[in-house]
């Protein structure tokens, strides 16, 4: 039986607190998309891990903060904060974790924003 989508993203959260590249590589879906709050897309494990070590290396101190999960079918939405030196990179976000067996298909970042929650379907702060 494959684990709860809640406890995958977790998972994915924590190599990335850690800056933990292969424990992303496990993680990550062949076809693993990324999404900045932006709307910027990295498609493919390859390029979202090479992704993954620049930011690692220029953020080392970067930390997201899980508060709340809702999950809906294979979609896990988190409310909570990233922690960093950079000071856009630190406040509150949104995130969203299409999760497909014990893999994460896209990871991506939102802003946390009234707009955001309510198209997510998620509680207003």
């Amino acid at each position: 039986m494959p684990p709860e989508p809640a406890e995958v993203a977790t998972q994915f959260n924590d190599a990335i607190n850690a800056g933990d590249l292969a424990g992303l590589a496990v993680l990550m879906s062949d076809d693993h998309r990324f999404v900045d709050a932006a709307s910027n897309v990295v498609s493919g494990k390859p390029a979202c891990l090479a992704a993954w070590r620049g930011f690692f290396e220029s953020f080392p101190d970067y930390q997201n903060v899980f508060t709340a999960f809702f999950t809906r079918g294979d979609v896990v939405m988190i409310v909570g904060r990233s922690e960093c030196s950079e000071p856009a990179l630190a406040g509150p976000a949104l995130w969203t974790a299409t999760v497909i067996g014990d893999q994460v298909t896209e990871w991506h970042v939102h802003e946390d924003a009234p707009e955001v929650r309510e198209h997510l379907g998620l509680p207003a702060k």
